[in-house]
């Protein structure tokens, strides 16, 4: 992927990104991206999710040049301005909704039920239903006349017709028959009969058809409005500002600011502002946000730094290797944004189908008419059979068919903790035949917690406890936090009192050490290297099992035995993976840890594949690699270094305790900290995914069945009309099933 972005740069001298409006489906974005393409030298991907394109061009071409392309196509466009957020169209959307369903209501009913019909109702029904089809049905005409004009159709054009057919024609019928009088009263009838047409109107046909679409467009309007979240997440990491040695001197200055090899002054707490390479002092640097681990890194001269670490313990003087766009978290950000990119939109097929199915249905419509007008049966009696073609063939329950189900599956999903972020988190769920676990904080806790205390020959717990936590007694290092507390929770807190602490960086802490009111006596506490630089045997210990860091703690010269502080398992783990097994899924173990701590902690779960020792940038390759041998890949992680995998694997699953960037770039937000949520979440995706599939299913075979009904002439366009509301209440009372969906027992 690197190599082909490089080779396209090398070539185009102009890179544009573009706002585009008034795309309505993937075929505009389709039409627009062919457009751009068709001018020499120009390479342009055009994406309907995100309403941008990416467009380069030769030297001297400008993103005017661009625009005036975009708009010679019928749509609008303007440069991206970062620092000018875009009108959320589900907030363009929502009040022509609710208006047409406030108006659509009234005239439906009374349109419907002869009984409701007072006099006069007609002409009231039509100024409402002029207010649904003329204005908050407007967008798509406008939709529907710009594809004209480049000889396209789309199913705005159907709308378009339907909708605007049924309302012309009444409006002839109130105005130049008998449909306008004074106590017309509006009979039920299922077919055309050859009396009269011009005393019966169908306003009720063109409200229903545009209240229903629009309640589809607010729908998935409102699943697309976190685009470009996870970069924005990502970018967030580093740090704002930075203290640099300018002439001996500490300056302040923004990060975007920054020089190559620029002397960064990081004090302790504050975040690394660039990639770097540590020149002086001695500290600990919690990288978890980046790493996704929780152990902190001890580093001195010549270690190299992650922007966006964090500096726990020492100042540090960091000589700047990477900046700006160049850093690791720039990359992994702009490898979620094209990961994100290339997502494809749950409606595609739909819409691939609506090329062809709007034309036939306008044909089907004119033959129609001119049959039925050849053979005598009347002008008004043709026309009418031709407008009930138009609106039993409008894809009101296909436009519903997407957004109703992911609405109520995602809604369900909230309810479980299950955020399920758009259509392209279920395309494929059905598929996924692998699940990647990262391992700290999915399958593991992610906290520091002592695992094991291991007293010598001729020393207790107690005594190993009290005496370790009193040399990490204020410390802030996350092992010391760890060994600390669980002295405290032991009861042996200040059972021992140190003095004179010295900090031995990379190896430990030493202190002299009263316990029990006995003489101080010297004490260690850190790795096998401050054993051995103390002259300390360390009694022979098992090692193949430790997961996490060893402690091990020395007195006087007298090996006391070894603390082993690490992460735990989650409760649910096994389960958990078991249960995906039994969805057949082949679960994996991702991890930047050692392989010996990854392959313990994943014989305990029953994972038998696993990848150790994993760099950030190795995530996403790793998820690749696995697809390019046939796998279709889930991704379970909770870091920043999870979040390009995340993107790139098939479906991206985020535990809600991770990073905002890990759960901006996936699929899928588990909010509760519990693996089988994991499960929860495939089985309700898959659920939801064949809900729109059954959707799709019933709408397109709906009018395969209903068209010919209305072209032989059997239906009026009210029951037409009729027909296509329940065909879309059909579809929403199928969506709701979904809520019926139940979250996985946990064993107890």
């Amino acid at each position: 992927m690197t190599a082909t972005v490089e080779g396209k740069n090398k070539a185009a001298e102009v890179d544009v990104s573009l706002d585009i409006e008034g795309m309505t489906c993937a075929s505009c974005a389709n039409r627009i991206q062919k457009k751009l393409n068709k001018v020499e030298g120009v390479t342009a991907t055009v994406n309907y999710a995100t309403e941008k394109a990416t467009v380069q061009g030769p030297r001297g071409m400008t993103a005017e040049d661009f625009i005036a392309v975009v708009e010679k196509a019928g749509y609008g466009a303007r440069r991206t301005a970062p620092e000018t957020p875009k009108m959320d169209r589900a907030d363009v959307i929502k009040p022509r909704m609710v208006l047409a369903f406030v108006l659509a209501i009234p005239v439906v009913t009374v349109s419907m039920v002869p009984l409701l019909q007072f006099p006069g109702w007609q002409w009231v029904a039509m100024v409402m239903t002029a207010v649904i089809v003329f204005w908050c049905g407007r967008s798509f005409h406008a939709a529907a006349w710009a594809n004209l004009r480049h000889g396209s159709t789309t199913m705005d054009t159907l709308v378009s017709l339907g909708t605007l057919a049924a309302f012309g024609w009444s409006a002839v019928a109130m105005f130049f028959g008998h449909a306008g009088t004074i106590g017309m009263r509006h009979e039920f009838s299922f077919a055309l009969t050859r009396s009269d047409p011009m005393g019966n109107v169908y306003f009720e046909a063109a409200a229903a058809i545009i209240a229903f679409l629009l309640l589809g467009r607010w729908i998935e309007a409102r699943s697309k409005k976190e685009a470009g979240a996870a970069v924005r997440a990502l970018m967030e990491v580093g740090a704002k500002e930075a203290v640099v040695l300018r002439d001996g001197a500490e300056v302040r200055i923004p990060a975007g600011e920054l020089a190559l090899h620029d002397l960064i002054v990081v004090r302790p707490g504050e975040k690394v502002a660039a990639d770097g390479e540590v020149v002086e002092g001695q500290s600990a640097v919690d990288a978890s946000i980046i790493t996704g681990e929780s152990l902190p890194v001890e580093v001195g001269p010549g270690s190299t730094l992650v922007g966006g670490s964090v500096n726990a313990t020492g100042r540090l003087l960091v000589r700047a290797t990477a900046v700006g766009s160049a850093t690791q978290v720039a990359q992994i950000a702009r490898m979620v944004e094209e990961a994100q990119s290339g997502k494809a939109n749950a409606q595609r097929i739909a819409d691939r189908v609506t090329a062809y199915f709007v034309p036939a249905v306008i044909g089907i419509a004119v033959v129609t008419f001119l049959v039925h007008w050849l053979v005598g049966s009347g002008l008004t009696f043709a026309l009418t059979a031709a407008i009930a073609v138009l609106i039993i063939a409008c894809p009101c329950a296909l436009g519903l068919a997407t957004p109703s189900a992911l609405l109520v599956g995602t809604g369900r999903g909230a309810q479980l903790g299950t955020i399920i972020r758009g259509p392209q988190s279920l395309e494929k769920a059905r598929s996924v035949t692998t699940v990647v676990l990262d391992k700290t904080g999915t399958l593991t806790t992610g906290e520091m917690s002592v695992l094991s205390v291991e007293p010598a020959e001729g020393c207790d717990e107690d005594e190993l406890l009290a005496v370790a936590a009193a040399v990490e007694a204020g410390s802030e290092h996350p092992i010391a936090r760890a060994v600390v507390s669980r002295a405290e929770a032991d009861g042996l807190a200040g059972t021992a009192t140190a003095s004179g602490h010295g900090a031995v960086p990379g190896k430990g802490v030493t202190a002299q050490v009263a316990l029990d009111g006995s003489e101080p006596a010297a004490v260690g506490v850190g790795s096998r290297v401050l054993m051995a630089d103390m002259d300390v045997a360390v009694k022979a210990m098992p090692s193949a099992d430790v997961i996490g860091s060893e402690v091990f703690v020395a007195r006087q010269g007298r090996f006391l035995g070894r603390i082993v502080v690490g992460d735990q398992l989650k409760p649910t783990a096994q389960q958990a993976v078991s249960r995906l097994k039994d969805l057949g899924l082949t679960p994996v173990l991702l991890s930047g840890d050692n392989q010996a701590a990854a392959e313990k902690v994943a014989t305990e779960v029953g994972i038998s594949e696993v990848r150790a020792g994993i760099l950030p940038q190795g995530k996403a390759d790793a998820i690749e690699e696995l697809r390019s041998g046939g796998q279709r890949v889930a991704m379970v992680g909770d870091g920043v270094n999870d979040a390009a995998a995340l993107a790139s694997a098939d479906l991206g699953i985020a535990m809600g305790a991770g990073t905002d960037a890990a759960i901006a770039a996936s699929d899928i937000t588990l909010m509760r900290d519990d693996l089988l949520s994991v499960v929860d979440a495939v089985r309700l995706s898959r659920a939801t995914d064949s809900t729109i599939k059954s959707n799709l299913v019933w709408a397109f075979g709906y009018n395969v069945l209903a068209i010919p009904v209305a072209a032989l002439g059997m239906l009026t366009p009210m029951i037409a009309g009729a027909a296509m509301a329940f065909s879309s209440v059909f579809v929403m009372l199928n969506s709701l099933r979904l809520k019926g969906f139940r979250e996985e027992k946990r064993s107890r």
